[in-house]
């Protein structure tokens, strides 16, 4: 997810103009930024109000469009060389609100629930502590690279969301749709704290380094 990101805080990366805030990889974020409140009426409406089932599967057409803006926004930025400061602050803000905000939202329509909302939980707080590590080596100008295990993991949490945002609409056509996306959901939570350890090990010898 944070591709674009970790490559932009490269030293002269191709073509960067940190006054572009209207290029196209920038508008692909924006677009991603606002499928949240999207995908969450519809779940809302559905949850709350007593929708049709059909807004779940407007919610997961949102989400996936959504999801592909990420994948978009960095080829595009790298074929065309449009890094930009508020692109390189936004893609990862942007990730982490649509993973977010779809947890939230499917945990409050029990979508979500019992042991299950420990997968969530695990998910939302490392976001959370990766965030805060990643802003604080940015300060000493270090950069920790997204691994392959960390693309299956971003990977593997978008599958298991998809599957939920689907829930009961999707058991009716597919009856274990949502059995198979809290299995998805556990299996990412493990991969998460996985690489999140990684990630850490990677950043704590600069840690270590500043505060002594």
């Amino acid at each position: 997810m944070d591709q674009r990101s970790e490559t932009a805080a490269r030293p002269g990366a191709a073509g960067a103009d940190e006054d572009r805030a209207f290029a196209v990889p920038n508008l692909l974020t924006y677009a991603r930024i606002a499928a949240v409140p999207l995908i969450a009426a519809c779940l809302f409406e559905v949850s709350v109000f007593g929708g049709g089932l059909w807004l779940r599967w407007v919610a997961l057409t949102i989400f996936i469009l959504a999801a592909l803006t990420d994948m978009l926004d960095g080829w595009y930025a790298r074929r065309f060389g449009q890094w930009t400061t508020i692109g390189r602050m936004l893609d990862p803000i942007a990730d982490k609100l649509l993973v977010g905000a779809c947890l939230f939202m499917l945990a409050a329509d029990d979508t979500i629930k019992g042991w299950s909302l420990w997968a969530a939980l695990i998910i939302l707080c490392r976001e959370i502590l990766v965030s805060g590590m990643r802003e604080y080596l940015a300060e000493l100008r270090v950069s920790v690279p997204v691994s392959q295990l960390g693309k299956w993991k971003t990977f593997m949490q978008l599958l298991a969301i998809g599957f939920l945002l689907a829930g009961e609409a999707g058991d009716k056509v597919l009856p274990p749709t949502t059995q198979i996306g809290l299995a998805l959901l556990w299996l990412s939570a493990i991969l998460t704290l996985y690489t999140g350890y990684d990630y850490f090990r990677a950043g704590a010898r600069h840690l270590v380094r500043n505060d002594r």
